[in-house]
């Protein structure tokens, strides 16, 4: 099974105040920006927004008592797995309640359980905000290391205003993105990646394939999520996986795959082609099993140059990425004369002798631009590569869109 850092996961905690249903909204932002969302609401502020409307938008079962053992709710599971927690609104209560340690209901439990960090947003009449109790239980939070985000001044509820209000949407992404090291450079972009080796079939038991796991492509599937972008990953033979948040597609041969992207590259900004796609295939496949004394000979026929074709029809605002195995000694000149034959904005050439990389967590080679920039890694983690070519994906992105 092919693992994923860690960096998604957030809890959401919902405060009791009227300002609950603005969280919804937070909810999906921070969806859209990658992040897998579990949320945990206190038992009061079900009032305001239901466990059905949470669990609709979070895709996620939500639990608020800690008696949900039955279910296999455990607030240690919870917090343990949680890369960051948001406490969106945070009434005064709350705030008071976590000042004190108190662990009540499930989202104070997981709290104290959890080492990750914590962003709270207060929401709550100018009074409360503004009375010493809260002003020191705020700074007790931050003295603990946690960040309390200003609330805004405005509008509240009925003829009320002043500081207390529930803070913008976008400010509150924002500073999760400062606390989480992301910049959310592909929110709202669409990336398809292939991974794997094609399976090129010589009858029902025998195939042509290759030594690919899929590992760097699903890596660039993982951290182009990070960043916010919606993935689709067109999957052929790989080591198994599972990509919460990506879209899987299965294309298992060559023509399968090429099918399938013609189907979704029109709609998408980005395609990756990091899948080692065979460059032949059997002439004609045997839908019974070809015995030994039958099987003398194979006549092959040439695959579709998948990303040759593709590029060669791609718009100018679109960015190809492709990817090169190369054994010789001069694989940077290779790579780089075959990024302007097929007509790419990105090339990644890997040394693969010695049968090196295929199944790996390191990989060798360079980054190549069609600018003459080049970007080098020796036995370098795989995510570093895919972290890499995300940030060179985005920065295309703005170029090709000014």
């Amino acid at each position: 099974m092919i693992t994923f850092p860690r960096g998604r996961e957030v809890v959401l905690g919902v405060g009791a105040g009227i300002a609950a249903y603005k969280a919804c909204d937070l909810l999906r932002r921070l969806q859209d920006h990658g992040f897998l969302v579990t949320v945990i609401p206190t038992p009061s502020s079900l009032n305001f927004v239901g466990k059905t409307t949470w669990e609709a938008l979070s895709g996620r079962p939500v639990h608020t008592e800690l008696w949900d053992a039955s279910v296999g709710v455990s607030h240690v599971e919870i917090a343990g797995r949680a890369d960051l927690i948001v406490i969106a609104p945070a009434t005064a209560d709350l705030i008071a309640r976590i000042a004190a340690g108190r662990a009540d209901d499930l989202l104070t439990t997981t709290i104290l359980a959890s080492n990750a960090p914590i962003l709270i947003v207060p929401a709550m009449h100018p009074a409360m905000w503004l009375n010493a109790a809260t002003v020191t239980n705020v700074k007790t939070l931050r003295a603990r290391g946690m960040f309390v985000l200003e609330p805004d001044t405005g509008r509240l509820t009925g003829s009320d205003s002043g500081i207390g209000r529930f803070p913008e949407t976008t400010r509150i992404i924002e500073r999760v993105n400062e606390i989480s090291g992301r910049s959310g450079k592909l929110t709202g972009r669409k990336i398809v990646v292939t991974a794997g080796g094609t399976v090129e079939a010589i009858d029902p038991v025998r195939f042509i394939g290759n030594r690919s796991s899929g590992r760097q492509g699903l890596a660039i599937a993982y951290e182009a999520l990070r960043e916010g972008a919606q993935v689709s990953v067109v999957a052929a033979a790989t080591e198994e996986f599972e990509l919460a948040g990506a879209e899987i597609l299965t294309a298992k041969s060559a023509t399968e795959m090429l099918d399938t992207l013609r189907g979704i590259l029109p709609e998408s900004d980005a395609l990756v082609m990091c899948a080692a796609v065979a460059d032949a295939r059997p002439a004609t496949s045997s839908t019974e099993k070809i015995s030994k004394e039958e099987l003398e000979e194979i006549e092959l026929i040439r695959n579709p140059d998948i990303l040759a074709e593709l590029a060669a029809k791609k718009r100018a605002e679109q960015v190809f990425v492709g990817f090169a195995a190369e054994t010789k000694e001069d694989i940077v000149d290779r790579g780089r004369r075959k990024l302007h034959r097929k007509g790419v904005d990105l090339l990644y050439v890997t040394d693969v002798a010695g049968g090196a990389v295929f199944g790996e967590p390191k990989t060798s080679g360079a980054l190549l631009s069609k600018r003459g920039e080049e970007l080098r890694f020796q036995n370098a983690d795989k995510h570093e590569v895919a972290r890499a070519i995300v940030v060179a994906i985005s920065t295309e992105l703005g170029a090709t869109n000014g």
